[in-house]
């Protein structure tokens, strides 16, 4: 039986059913178009609408960035402050003669330079690009690569990492280092006017792990996403204009530029950025500082911090009101922790890089289902659909599908027309996740139908780890899976077969980790590796992850007809 949270009068936890019910109903995109600033003759910048709204308005002296660094140093900035950087930032693009549609990568730890950066390259009309700090040579490579990106910017810790591919990159005309970027830009006007863009214009691309013959997929983004995640934000995050926000995502996945960046600046909300790395004391102590009261994070980072849970009553977290959780499904004893620990329920959210914000959520005036993705926000159409697009009765498990009408879908894959139609079959998008819905139009998430590893919140795929895998001069070949784990949603396991005469060993198996943290990333090696003789295959040569899989947890391996003699 699923317990439901509907009232507590210690928590007061109070749905408001109405509220939803009627704008769910009523609501048009079209008509949700004034929540938005427009340029002349229909014109948007996504800039415009997150920054330049709020400097040149009643919030120009407002906190937008605290600022906290690895060392305890700390910087805020305004929204007029980071309007003027953004905007020198912009004419300093524009001088290395930067066009509207080009691309801007930026490969950064979470420092300011990142984010004025960012919206100064989308003020210009060029398209914005972020890679996360971790990464290897081999995965810059692929994404640089593939984006064709004109100006990288990076510093000189992260610099060593790029000088092993940057002279394989014939698009790639310069590299920035943050720590020149100061003086730089003292030479440029702070006066810069937002480029109009058409909606459907790109705004960012951001790149996810792909299945097939690509390692990755370039999702783009439109300007007109604007729309969707300022929204969601105030609906869904409940952001008001007094609160402190904290989201805990890196700018290099797509809720560290969406719900870290974009939507809370739309709203002219402050929010904190911290550089660091993560340690429970660490993080109680930001939210104890800044007096944090809305909080984005994924449920790893709770299960991390549900770890030394005796130290939360140490710190002050009276100001926290309001919890979301993003990345992976919300498990209910997570569920139950928070409401325990912190005293508010926290509430999951469904979404997807291509999706470009928020689409299943669990909303501040309904009531909670632990465990459920929650219900679609207004002005979406969710389904749950069979391999033929029929649409499937309540608790009847399927695919999870979209009517494709929302403001934040993406609009292509960089490059690769053929794998962005996939995503779309009998009218509608589909997923790729496995879900129902149940009697009370809550849906619940089964999982994920593609070859993607969701560990930590962090999407890898199967094809990305292999690839370096079989690179190491070992290794003959090497299978990749998601085995569950407790603690991160799942891990990474592979299966290795070592070239002849070589031996398996313990120093091997560590090597192997390494390499795949140096040349990949370090959320994406495989914590576990097994050395086998050899791997399953279909008769055309295919690996069968399939087997692997269903052996490593002791399931019925199923079909094996087209298994290789």
């Amino acid at each position: 039986m699923v317990k439901t949270i509907f009232v507590d009068k210690k928590l007061k936890i109070k749905p408001n059913l109405t509220d939803y019910s009627k704008l769910y109903k009523s609501f048009e995109w079209s008509k949700a178009q004034k929540e938005i600033t427009l340029l002349p003759n229909g014109k948007i910048n996504m800039a415009f609408n997150v920054l330049d709204e709020q400097a040149l308005g009643s919030k120009k002296n407002k906190i937008a960035l605290f600022w906290e660094g690895e060392k305890n140093e700390s910087k805020k900035f305004t929204f007029f402050e980071l309007y003027l950087l953004a905007n020198q930032f912009g004419n300093f693009l524009k001088k290395l003669k930067v066009k509207k549609g080009e691309r801007v990568f930026f490969f950064l730890p979470r420092i300011p330079e990142l984010y004025f950066g960012f919206l100064g390259t989308l003020k210009i009309g060029a398209v914005g690009g972020t890679l996360f700090p971790a990464f290897g040579s081999e995965a810059l490579y692929d994404r640089l690569k593939n984006s064709g990106a004109k100006i990288l910017i990076t510093n000189k810790e992260l610099l060593p990492r790029l000088e092993s591919i940057s002279h394989k990159l014939p698009d790639l005309k310069k590299i920035i280092l943050t720590e020149n970027l100061g003086n730089l830009l003292r030479e440029f006007s702070v006066k810069l006017k937002a480029l109009p863009m058409e909606p459907e214009d790109p705004s960012f691309m951001l790149y996810t792990s792909a299945t097939g013959d690509t390692p990755v997929s370039g999702i783009v983004i439109p300007h007109k996403a604007i729309l969707q995640q300022k929204l969601t934000a105030k609906w869904v995050l409940d952001l008001k204009d007094e609160d402190t926000y904290w989201c805990t995502a890196d700018p290099g996945w797509v809720t560290g530029v969406v719900y870290g960046l974009l939507a809370p600046w739309s709203l002219g909300i402050s929010q904190l950025i911290f550089s660091g790395r993560f340690t429970p004391e660490r993080w109680y102590e930001l939210m104890e500082k800044y007096r944090i009261s809305v909080f984005y994070t994924a449920p790893t980072a709770l299960r991390m911090l549900q770890v030394k849970e005796k130290i939360i009553k140490n710190y002050d977290l009276s100001s926290l009101r309001h919890l979301s959780t993003v990345g992976e499904a919300l498990p209910p004893d997570i569920f139950d922790w928070v409401l325990k620990n912190f005293k508010i329920p926290a509430h999951d959210t469904w979404w997807q890089t291509e999706t470009g914000a928020m689409m299943i959520v669990n909303y501040p005036c309904l009531p909670i289902k632990p465990g459920s993705m929650g219900k679609p926000i207004p002005g979406i159409k969710a389904v749950i659909v069979d391999e033929k697009g029929k649409e499937l009765k309540d608790k009847k498990e399927g695919n999870l599908a979209f009517k494709p009408n929302w403001p934040a879908k993406m609009n292509k894959i960089w490059k690769n027309e053929k794998l962005y139609k996939s995503y779309f079959s009998h009218g509608l998008y589909l997923s790729g996740d496995q879900a129902f819905r149940d009697k009370d139009g809550y849906y619940w998430f089964s999982g994920r139908k593609s070859e993607i590893i969701k560990t930590s919140g962090e999407r890898v795929g199967t094809f990305e780890v292999e690839s370096v895998l079989n690179r190491y001069p070992a290794v003959l070949e090497a299978a990749v899976i998601g085995k569950p784990d407790k603690l991160r949603g799942e891990i990474i396991k592979a299966f290795v077969v070592l070239k002849p005469t070589l031996k398996r060993s313990k120093i091997l198996e560590t090597k192997l980790q390494e390499y795949v943290k140096s040349h990949l990333a370090g959320h994406a090696y495989p914590r576990e590796i097994d050395f086998v003789k050899s791997l399953p295959k279909n008769k055309s040569g295919k690996i069968m992850r399939r087997l692997l899989k269903n052996k490593e947890l002791g399931i019925p391996i199923g079909d094996i007809s087209t298994l290789e003699e």
